[in-house]
């Protein structure tokens, strides 16, 4: 679909130096800012993404962090 956006002209040159750097059309560069933007701000993807690496973090407790961490909180003041 064609659209037309009006941006600053400080960001359009930004753009086609971009654009113009890695070989793609203005209008793919576009594109994919636009696909990026509305994918981060989509709750769902990001709680996806979250969940995703989550899963490749071991669960097994690890007993050096935990040693380090008893360790800091006896230096703390509570």
């Amino acid at each position: 679909m064609k659209t037309a956006v009006s941006i600053p002209d400080e960001l359009f040159r930004k753009a086609d130096e971009l654009a113009r750097r890695q070989g793609k059309s203005r209008s793919q560069v576009y594109q994919e800012a636009l696909a990026e933007y509305v994918l981060r701000r989509d709750p769902g993807t990001v709680t996806q993404a979250m969940d995703e690496v989550l899963e490749d973090v071991e669960s097994a407790p690890d007993g050096w962090l935990a040693e380090a961490g008893r360790r800091a909180l006896e230096r703390s003041e509570w």
